[in-house]
């Protein structure tokens, strides 16, 4: 959850804040990837737990979802990253 949310709360924290632009927020990304990551892992990780014991530890279903919600998390900050890559990119041959 906190990977999905990274990327856009630190867009809504430069918004609001006369000091930052939004290429500040950039500063989320890598904080995101890498919670997605861990997401990913510890949700794979429930998931085989939960299917060693043959569902007697339970956690299964909550595996299933951190694990997806660390998949979208990630997809959000390779967009924001490529987005952020782009950008930097036009800026640079205007």
């Amino acid at each position: 959850m906190f990977a999905l949310a990274s990327v856009p709360a630190a867009i809504v924290v430069t918004e609001r804040d006369q000091n930052l632009r939004l290429l500040d927020a950039a500063a989320a990304i890598p904080i995101a990837i890498l919670a997605a990551l861990a997401a990913v892992a510890l949700g794979t990780r429930a998931r085989r737990r939960s299917e060693f014991t043959l569902g007697r530890v339970g956690g299964a279903r909550a595996g299933t979802v951190g694990r997806w919600l660390g998949i979208v998390g990630l997809y959000v900050a390779i967009t924001a990253l490529l987005a952020v890559g782009f950008y930097g990119l036009l800026t640079l041959f205007e």
